[in-house]
């Protein structure tokens, strides 16, 4: 397994992007400073659609990876010396549950398929209008009102 980060990278969507916004940069030890691998990072954005919402969710599907790398990781204390790797697990908590928050609220919001948006209005201006109805004596047409003249 390889662990590496490229700052200069942070903008091409790839694993240093999603690297940089989830803060696991520190790859200089390896295993025991990264969340996730370089091929655990390109095996989910594998075939990643464009948009924001399959970045976001691709996102999401990192962070339940690493919570779930991080549950088989327990709090241990041995005399003085204890390490506790419950705090590290509830900061990507925190991130992941903000996230699918997110998610959740964009995923609720309505939109319109571009064929609606292209097809012509079906109300227009003058539509009501019915160039066989008199308007005599400047008042409105009517519907009870002789046609002829």
């Amino acid at each position: 397994m390889t662990y590496s980060y490229d700052p200069t990278q942070i903008r091409a969507r790839g694993k240093d992007q999603m690297r940089f916004e989830l803060g696991d940069t520190q790859t200089d030890g390896g295993a025991d400073t990264c969340a996730l691998a370089d091929e655990e990072y390109e095996a989910v954005l594998a075939g990643l659609k464009a948009g924001k919402k399959a970045w976001l969710c691709a996102k999401l599907a990192v962070l339940e990876a690493i919570l779930f790398k991080m549950s088989y990781q327990v709090d241990t204390r041995i005399d003085v010396l204890q390490y506790g790797f419950g705090d590290r697990a509830e900061r990507w908590q925190k991130m992941y549950d903000a996230l699918k928050k997110q998610i959740l609220a964009t995923a609720s919001i309505p939109t319109l398929a571009p064929s609606i948006t292209e097809t012509p209005p079906y109300f227009h201006k003058g539509m009501e209008e019915n160039p066989r109805a008199c308007h005599g004596a400047g008042g409105p047409p009517s519907p009870f009102r002789k046609m002829t003249t």
